[in-house]
C-alpha cells in the first residue's frame, strides 16, 4: 500500500490529482481508474470525490494541464544567446520536439485527433500562442541580418517542420531529428560543395 499523503486544503490536492491524473493517463489512457489515482497519490479513493464531483471532471482538468505552457517557457528562456545560430536552433527544436511528441502521446492514449476547442480557442491559448512567437523569434533575432527572409517566416518553417517530423503517422514513423530538421532549414538539402551562400534562404 502506498503511504499517505499529508493533509492539504481542497485547492492544492486537486492540482496534486490532476498532474497525477496526468501522468497516469499518459501510462493507461480514458481506462485509467480513480483506484489507481487514489493509489499514486497516497490517498483513499473516497477522497478524490471531495475536491471534483467525477472522474470525467478529473480526467478533463489533466488533459487541460497538458496543454498549459508548463515549464516551456523557462526552457526557452534558457536557451544561451551567445551560442552559435545553429547551436540555438538545436536547442529549440529539441525541446519543441519534446513538447510534440508528449502531447501527440497523451493524444493518441486519449483518443483526441485535435485539441479541445475550448482549449485550443480559449483566449488564454490564444494569448500563449502570441508569447510563444515572441519567445521563437527572440531565439533567431540576433541573427536576422544573415537571414535571406524575415525571423518571423524561418520559425514558422521550423515549427511546421518539427511538428510534422515528430508525429509518429505525418512522419510515417520516420521521425526527424533536431539535426535533420535544423540542417534542413538553414542549409536545405544540397551537397555542402553545392551550396555557395551562408545566409539561410526561406
Amino acid at each position: 500500500m502506498s503511504p499517505r499523503a499529508p493533509a492539504m486544503n481542497p485547492t492544492k490536492r486537486r492540482e496534486v490529482l490532476v498532474d497525477v491524473t496526468l501522468r497516469l493517463l499518459r501510462e493507461h489512457g480514458r481506462d485509467v481508474t480513480t483506484k489507481q489515482i487514489a493509489e499514486a497519490a497516497g490517498i483513499a479513493e473516497g477522497t478524490i470525490f471531495r475536491v471534483v464531483d467525477t472522474k470525467d471532471e478529473l480526467l478533463a482538468a489533466a488533459v487541460a494541464r497538458a496543454f498549459e505552457p508548463g515549464d516551456l517557457v523557462a526552457r526557452i528562456e534558457e536557451i544561451d544567446a551567445s551560442l552559435p545560430l545553429e547551436e540555438r536552433l538545436l536547442a529549440l527544436v529539441s525541446i519543441m520536439q519534446q513538447r510534440f511528441r508528449a502531447t501527440f502521446s497523451l493524444m493518441q492514449k486519449v483518443g483526441m485527433i485535435r485539441p479541445p476547442d475550448h482549449l485550443h480557442d480559449s483566449p488564454g491559448a490564444v494569448e500563449w500562442r502570441a508569447r510563444l512567437e515572441l519567445l521563437l523569434t527572440g531565439v533567431v533575432a540576433p541573427d536576422a541580418d544573415r537571414l535571406a527572409c524575415p525571423v518571423d517566416h524561418l520559425v514558422h518553417v521550423l515549427r511546421l517542420l518539427t511538428f510534422a517530423g515528430s508525429h509518429e503517422h505525418i512522419a510515417d514513423g520516420r521521425f526527424l531529428t533536431p539535426e535533420q530538421i535544423v540542417s534542413t532549414v538553414l542549409h536545405g538539402l544540397l551537397r555542402p560543395s553545392s551550396i555557395t551562400k551562408e545566409t539561410t534562404t526561406c
